[in-house]
């Protein structure tokens, strides 16, 4: 198959969309496909352009894989607001419009094309190439970009905020399938005019065999100073305004006088500098920031800690899945969540039982299920017990991407039975069709 993917985040971000989507056109390429990406430029979670890279249009190979890089807009203090965020994928879809044409009118179609959302524009081109080139397209959907920027108050309802909900709904029905990560994701792209039949999961998988189970007690947890009979805290991932980390601070200077509690906030992001200049203001000693981890650390990471923290801000948790938790239930660890009945991380976490969960921004539930959980062992153990279970039955990336790849061929398949044939070859068929077609 000739794959193309368009996406706004790709390797080599560690985190989020860009993970995934990386590691998706790797699996595909090493299935002997030919993956095409276009692309921008790597920096997220820290907002900013990466180091070891320079902005202009750029082509690389990785891992099998044809990546064509545009340049577009990065905000270079890494701060980022509702209008910087929109710059940021609107100058993509426009810098990528070269690569496009060349799509267009190239001599070879791609045989199916993913876009992933966000950004939400993704899917503009994708949805032109395929009603002029009859390819079918996927439109892929990791968070519900518009749902959470109006939720969480970063963007008003007004009349972007229509028009976008509005352009989100005419792509979500144009698109000859629409996959998202969780079924409660599923069920709202339903919701928003996405057709039924044409909703297929495609879930975030995670590395069962690479992130395995092992000992708390090990360097990383000796290196923050933390002893065995310490319950150690840990939050990992990207440090941004939806994720509502302040509430971590606040927990953390609640339990200032327990000597049994350590917390580790490892990542970075838009909020990670302010979180920090914030723990230094309130004296929070029992608190350590470090930078985002080398990937040989990850496996030693997730298991030096003994709860794993979630955070979502209200309003966010039913529109995203946040990437962190797959490697959590990989490594075999118990999460502590805030989420809302019904929502795509209560069913992961809740209806699981690979964790405990609380409602968003409650301090005070928060500091009880930690408690809880470090006070009783015996959950702990069966939390992770059943994290790994989960994970080794729901996330095995091979099996994920299996199914995906089985449903792209079947997509190719009908494309070519539904195109019509050329107007010179229908010709040539009736000039020699013999005494009974005259």
């Amino acid at each position: 198959m000739r794959i193309l993917i368009h996406a706004g985040n790709f390797f080599p971000e560690k985190t989020g969309i860009g993970k995934y989507t990386g590691e998706m056109a790797a699996w595909l390429a090493a299935r002997g496909h030919d993956v095409q990406v276009i692309t921008g430029f790597p920096y997220y979670p820290e907002w900013k352009l990466a180091t070891g890279y320079r902005l202009g249009y750029h082509q690389e190979n990785w891992r099998g894989v044809t990546v064509s890089r545009v340049p577009h807009y990065i905000p270079k203090d890494g701060r980022v607001t509702s209008l910087r965020r929109i710059l940021v994928d609107l100058s993509l879809v426009a810098a990528s419009s070269a690569s496009w044409l060349r799509v267009l009118f190239g001599r070879q179609k791609p045989d199916v094309i993913i876009a992933v959302c966000p950004p939400l524009f993704s899917g503009v081109w994708p949805r032109l190439i395929s009603r002029l080139r009859c390819v079918p397209w996927v439109y892929h959907i990791q968070d519900f970009q518009v749902d959470a920027a109006l939720g969480l108050g970063m963007l008003k309802g007004g009349v972007i905020g229509k028009l976008l909900l509005k352009m989100e709904t005419g792509l979500l029905r144009s698109a000859t399938r629409v996959s998202s990560i969780t079924p409660a994701m599923c069920r709202r792209a339903v919701a928003k005019g996405a057709d039924e039949k044409h909703v297929i999961e495609l879930a975030n998988w995670s590395d069962v065999r690479g992130i395995r189970p092992s000992p708390s007690d090990n360097t990383f947890r000796r290196e923050l100073g933390v002893g065995p009979e310490q319950t150690l805290v840990m939050y990992a991932g990207a440090m941004g305004r939806k994720q509502g980390l302040p509430l971590v601070l606040d927990v953390a200077e609640q339990l200032l006088d327990d000597p049994r509690f350590k917390f580790a906030m490892v990542g970075s992001g838009s909020d990670a500098e302010e979180l920090r200049d914030q723990a230094r203001q309130r004296g929070l000693h029992n608190m350590h920031f470090l930078p985002l981890q080398p990937l040989e650390r990850l496996n030693e990471m997730l298991a030096s800690a003994d709860i794993h923290l979630v955070i979502q801000r209200a309003h966010a948790a039913d529109l995203v899945m946040p990437s962190k938790l797959t490697n959590i239930l990989a490594a075999g660890r118990p999460a502590l969540v805030t989420a809302e009945p019904g929502t795509a991380l209560f069913e992961a976490v809740q209806d699981a039982r690979t964790g405990l969960v609380v409602p968003p921004e409650d301090r005070d539930s928060l500091i009880a299920a930690l408690k809880k959980m470090a006070e009783n062992s015996e959950l702990r153990q069966q939390l992770a017990k059943n994290a790994r279970l989960y994970a080794e039955t729901r996330l095995d990336q091979d099996a994920i991407l299996g199914r995906f790849e089985r449903e792209l061929a079947h997509l190719i398949r009908g494309a070519a039975a539904a195109t019509p044939a050329p107007a010179s070859q229908v010709r040539m068929q009736g000039n020699n069709k013999g005494p009974a077609g005259r």
